[in-house]
């Protein structure tokens, strides 16, 4: 499993790497929050529980992605950990984080949403990867 950003003009694109369609959406999770600081710095204190539904495997990401920041919104949190659940076009996942600290954690971007620029969920050789650009 691994993450990583891609290059876009105005905004920044997020790719998660799995050997699942779970993985590569947790990590995809993993990259976003690398937009606004470093992942390590964060403590897994709050586990928070997300679920969503969609029939088409990419607007699941978007809507996966979207949850994330509208939890990240309301309860003044940021997330290290994920772990996710895919069946039948259901996702049920956990969020582990803590309370956004802006001395600890220096955001150094504010998210406001995921896009469906260069949106793609695939699977090739075994490997899936799940990506797309958000909004800085």
């Amino acid at each position: 499993m691994s993450w990583e950003h891609f290059p876009h003009r105005a905004d920044i694109g997020i790719r998660g790497i799995g050997s699942s369609e779970e993985e590569a959406f947790e990590q995809a999770a993993v990259a976003m929050t690398a937009v606004m600081t470093e992942p390590a710095k964060i403590e897994c204190e709050q586990k928070v529980e997300i679920s969503c539904a969609e029939n088409d495997i990419e607007l699941l990401l978007i809507d996966w992605l979207s949850s994330l920041l509208y939890e990240m919104d309301i309860r003044k949190m940021i997330f290290a950990k994920f772990e996710v659940h895919i069946e039948n076009g259901r996702l049920k996942a956990a969020a582990w984080g803590e309370k956004i600290n802006i001395e600890k954690h220096q955001p150094a971007v504010e998210i406001k949403g995921a896009t469906y620029t260069a949106l793609s969920v695939t699977e090739s050789d075994g490997k899936w990867i799940a990506q797309c650009v958000v909004d800085v």
